[in-house]
Order: structure tokens, then sequence, then C-alpha cells
């Protein structure tokens, strides 16, 4: 007979005592911590209603908040259900960007799948993934096939996020009268606000900084938030016309909630854990995507000295493209941004939209201007505007981009300008984030990168297609041309808001702040913070926005020469969200650094270190600062351009005038 020893038995019963409570644990609830133990998510189940909870610390971020579906002609998903499974996993990987403000991220997390299915009925099952980071957490759902619930729609996603504290929030409303996204933040408290949100929806209070968005939006309505009693802020799927919120079919994985946790709002802009939650690449070979800075005729359409239809000033002539390829050449320009070469200008465009993709206006030449533009190694930058008319769009786009195939052209900005798309659908709903996902694709076919304006917003979708280089989705420079503009503390504030769904093309870099050619309006900065722009707002295309002429014999205009696009490293070394920033980051082809700082209307004296240096290394810094009696409001173009050399060991004053700025290129010397 075998004789089974206490050690032995001691040890068969600790496997019982675990196993009955890994049965108890997996029937009560799961829970899951970050890698460095900080971040927590805990599930469970109160009275067969999902919900979830989120701690950092010993500090509760998000208290327990529902989770689930309500459908059309179905019974909703999320009551009287009961966890069947809950699977566990680590992950640890570092993947480099093809492009980026970071070349090399960690995508490390710990994970639980919980299964659940419903007591009764048809007994449907789904799952909630949940990701936890050390700089957050991420959920998904997953609906998968079965035969009782295959097609439906979708009236509402019931996700909760119960704030503990009642924080600051910096948002901006999700319907309204402007165009989407593009309005200036305001600052609240969580329990002030009554509006819908878009996100990314950035929070702060003491030590702590929230950023509510989602990730990989995929055949899918985007998420805003509605606020609730009680610190409540609910998803609220942008609908479509008819007010059903997605159409779908099992198998479905929704897009992941995400809530991004810092201690400063610098942590925020540098926690990739959007970009994390994304597939990778699919692309393969993408050696033909490459960052740059363009120019173009854009900014001459704002300011009323060229015109996107044909006339007496029509912009798009081979003649005036062709200066611009040659400023561009001349300048460490890689592209030139041509709108207006297309017919179906004329008219209110915003409301017909009937342009055709493939045949130019008489005077612009696009044969011979591809020619010679790549007879000076600058790329062009097409352009498709489609006034929101994207049924006529959709018809034309397969012949637009053989078109541009045709003649060499490999990038291309779209547009949406309009507030309903087909007069009828929202920017944000499930048609035109199936819409702007197919352009993606489709340029991805052809070899195209993307600038996107009046986009859907940004999810971390350039991790897999990245051709999706940058996009609109804010109010932007244009906004200086012919309205109010925008305040100082706007750019100010996008690093730690917009700009954490993902890249911005802001289009900064005008030297003629008082816009000569408009009297009435102006641009709200000096003309160093034009230049710090470049650093504190990232994008991988970034536009020298003003015409050649206001650039020809600027000193200034050498660090727009200089800046790259393309970075190897990001820190943010100080930040008060809506009062200053100043943002290093390391070029990716060079030991170079350079530091873009900006304020708000009032002046101030930062002090920065420069311990992200190499140790050891001197370097030149050139400086290009506000000068002497700058000020935006009476006095914006002082600037003074000096240098000097610095170590690591050093820090370095930086004044900045009320609503100026402070751009510095560190020179990795021998």
């Amino acid at each position: 007979m075998h004789r089974l020893n206490f050690t032995g038995f001691l040890s068969a019963f600790v496997a019982f005592l675990m196993f009955s409570c890994a049965a108890t644990s997996r029937d009560e609830g799961a829970s899951a911590k970050s890698p460095n133990g900080n971040i927590s998510v805990a599930f469970s189940l109160q009275d067969g209603v999902p919900q979830y909870s989120i701690t950092r610390g010993k500090q509760t971020v998000v208290k327990p908040s529902k989770l689930g579906f309500t459908f059309k002609d179905r019974a909703p998903l999320g009551t009287e259900l009961k966890v069947i499974d809950v699977k566990r996993a680590t992950f640890d990987e570092t993947w480099t960007q093809p492009w980026g403000e970071v070349k090399d991220i960690r995508n490390h997390y710990n994970s639980i799948v919980v299964l659940l299915e419903e007591k009764k009925g048809d007994k449907r099952k789904f799952s909630i993934e949940f990701r936890v980071f050390d700089d957050g957490v991420g959920f998904r759902y997953e609906i998968p096939k079965q035969d009782k619930f295959a097609d439906f729609t979708m009236t509402d996603e019931l996700t909760e996020f119960n704030l503990a504290q009642d924080l600051k929030a910096w948002w901006i409303p999700a319907y309204g009268s402007e165009m989407d996204s593009e309005w200036l933040f305001k600052s609240n408290k969580v329990s002030e606000l009554k509006e819908k949100m878009h996100t990314p929806l950035t929070m702060e209070g003491d030590s702590l900084y929230i950023s509510i968005h989602e990730a990989a939006l995929v055949d899918y309505a985007s998420m805003t938030l509605e606020p609730k009693a009680n610190l409540q802020l609910k998803c609220d799927l942008v609908p479509w016309s008819d007010g059903m919120k997605v159409i779908g079919q099992a198998p479905i994985k929704t897009p992941w909630r995400t809530i991004q946790i810092a201690s400063t709002p610098g942590d925020l802009v540098t926690s990739y854990l959007i970009l994390n939650l994304n597939e990778p690449n699919k692309l393969g070979d993408v050696s033909w995507i490459q960052p740059g800075k363009y120019n173009g005729i854009w900014w001459g359409m704002h300011i009323k000295t060229a015109t996107w239809e044909a006339g007496p000033t029509h912009g798009a002539t081979t003649k005036n493209v062709k200066r611009f390829i040659d400023f561009a050449s001349k300048n460490n320009l890689s592209a030139v941004l041509i709108e207006g070469w297309n017919e179906g200008w004329e008219g209110d465009w915003t409301v017909d939209g009937n342009f055709n993709f493939t045949k130019a206006y008489p005077d612009y030449d696009i044969e011979e201007l591809s020619r010679y533009a790549k007879e000076k190694n600058v790329g062009l930058i097409a352009h498709h505007e489609t006034g929101g008319n994207v049924a006529n769009y959709e018809k034309q786009m397969v012949d637009a981009f053989k078109l541009l195939q045709k003649y060499d052209i490999h990038r291309l900005k779209t547009g949406y300008v309009t507030k309903l798309i087909n007069g009828k659908e929202k920017h944000q709903g499930q048609f035109m984030v199936n819409h702007y996902n197919k352009v993606m694709a489709l340029a991805a076919e052809y070899k195209v990168m993307i600038d996107m304006h009046e986009p859907i917003k940004d999810t971390g979708l350039r991790r897999t297609y990245p051709n999706m280089m940058t996009r609109e989705g804010a109010r932007g420079t244009e906004y200086e041309a012919w309205s109010t503009g925008n305040p100082p503390e706007h750019t100010t504030i996008l690093p730690f808001t917009r700009c954490l769904g993902g890249p911005l093309d802001y289009t900064p870099g005008i030297f003629d702040i008082m816009i000569e050619n408009v009297p009435d309006f102006r641009v709200h900065t000096t003309l160093a913070k034009q230049l710090a722009l470049y650093v504190v707002i990232y994008s991988p295309m970034h536009m020298a926005a003003d015409l050649p002429e206001h650039y020809e014999g600027k000193p200034a205009f050498k660090f727009i020469q200089d800046v790259p696009t393309d970075w190897a490293d990001t820190k943010v070394l100080n930040a008060k969200i809506g009062d200053y920033t100043t943002i290093a980051r390391k070029d990716r082809n060079s030991e170079d650094w350079y530091i873009g700082s900006v304020t708000d209307e009032s002046a101030r004296t930062l002090h920065v270190k420069l311990d992200f240096l190499t140790p050891g290394k001197k370097y030149k810094a050139e400086i290009y600062a506000d000068g002497a009696g700058a000020d935006m409001e009476s006095n914006p173009l002082p600037i003074e351009i000096t240098s000097k050399d610095v170590d690591a060991t050093m820090t370095l004053e930086i004044k900045l005038a009320p609503g100026g700025g402070q751009a510095i290129r560190f020179v990795s010397l021998p």
C-alpha cells in the first residue's frame, strides 16, 4: 500500500486549497496588477452585473463601474451573468517604430480575460480582456460567433468610468456648432460638466493625471463621454443618423477603452499605452514611408492671396507650384502640398462637394510638375477634399489613387469640410470610422502616406498602418487667419489632451505674425514660439506653413530647416497644463537634441536641467529666444539668436515673453 507522508499530505492539502480558492475567485471575480505592482484592476459580478475598478497603490482611481451592452430587438447583454473561465497572461516585448516620437517602445503588461455567460435565456457568451500596464489600463469586449447571436444592432454600450475624485477636466464638446473636434479647450471640475465630450479627456488632481480615450477603433462608433451624477462618466457612442450606435455581427472585438494614469502631465505624453494596444505593422516593408517637413500654397488661400478655384489668383498653377518646389528643394523641405489642383472648387463646395479627383484644372500640368519635383528631389502632396460628399469620393477613390501611382505621388492630404457627411452622418460615427480606415488601407496598397483633415480621432492605428502619418482633429493655425484665433494657452494644452491620441498637423511656422494681407486678424504668438511648436507638437509631417517670401532672408528660418520630424526619444522637462511646457526630443538620425518651450499669456522664467544630454559630451546650444521687449500682443517679432557650449551637468535659464516661446538645437560636438 502506498503511504502518503506528512509533507506529501500537506502539499496535497495546499494544492486543494489553492484549487478551491481559484475556483471561488473565478466565480466571484478576478484581478490583475501592473508589472511594477502599482496599478490594479479588479473585476467582479454584482448580482450578475459585470463591473471593474482601478486602484493606484492604495488610492482608488475608478470606483466599481458597470459594463455591458443594449441592443435593438434583443435583450441587454450585461445582466444575470456568471463567470465560466478566467485566463491570465504576462506579455513583455520591445518593438521599434518605423518612425515616431520615440524609437523603441516597451510593451509590458499583465492581463486577465474573463469569459462570461448568461445564466438563462439564450445563454449568450462574451469576454472582457483587461491589460494592466505600469502607466494605465486598457480593456475591451469580445463577442464570439454563436448560434443565437449573429447579427445585431447596438443601441448603447454601458461602460462607465466612475471616478473616485472630483478632478479638473480639460475638455471639448462632442457635438455643437463648430467643425467636429475644432474647439478651444475648457477646464472644469468633473462635477461641473454638463455636455458630452470628446476623448482624449484629460483630468488632473493632486499628483494624479488621468486620460480616458480608446485604442484600435475599427468597424465601431467612436466613444464620447457623457457626464452623470456622482462623478460618473459614461461611454456614449456617436450614433448613425437613425440613432443606432453600431451595426455588426459576431465575432466582434470592440475598441480598447483606455485609462492612462500618471503622476505628472509629462508622464501622460510619454505613455505609449495606446500604441501598445494596437496590432503590429501589417504592411511589411515600410521603407517608402518617409517623415519630413513640407510647404505649400495652403496658407495663401487662408490669407486671401490665392484661391482654390481657377481664376486670376488661382494658387495651383504650374508656374506657382514650381516656385514652391524650388523653395522646398533649397531649404531642406521634403514635399510641397498642392490644394486646388483639381476641378470642383467653384461654388459652395462645403455643401455640394462634387469634386473630380482625376481631372486637373487646365493651368495645372500634373505630368510636368511630377517630373520637375522629382528632378528637384521633392515630393508632391496631393489633395483630396471631399466637402463631405463621401459618396462622390468613394465612386472615384480607386481611380484617384491610380492617378497618384501613375505620377509617382506618395503623399496625400484628405479633407472632409462639412458638419454632416453625405448630409446626415457624423464624422465620428461608425459609417465614417469605416470610410477613414478604408482610405488608409487603400492608400497603403498604393504606397501613399496620409495626412487626414477633419478626421476620425486618432486611436493608434498608425502602429498597424504606418502610412497613417498625421491628422488634424483640433483647432489649428488656420483659425488665426479668419477668426478670433487661438489664445496663447491653446498650445500649452494640446500636448496633454488631443496629442495623447497621436500626431497633430497643427501647421506652425508663421513668420508674418500680424498677417499683412488680412490686418483684422493675426497669429497669437511670438515668432520664437512659432519655432518652438515644431518640437512641442509632435507630427512626422510638419508644415513650414507661411509663404516663401516671408521666410526669405530671415535667420530664424534656419531652425525650421534644421529641426527633424522623426525622433529617437522624447522627454517632458516641465509642464503645467494650460500654462507652460518644455519638451526635449532627440533626433533619430544624429546625436542632436532639440527643445521647445512655450507659455500662455504670462511671461515666465524656467530652469531646465540638461541631464538628458549624453554625460561627458559637449554640445553647442543654438538658442532662438524671444528678443528684448517681445510680447505677443504689442511686439511679437523680436527674436534673439545666440549660441553657447553646454553639457549634461548644466541648467539653462529659459525666459519666455508673454505668449512666447524658445527653441533650442543642441548640436553634438566632436
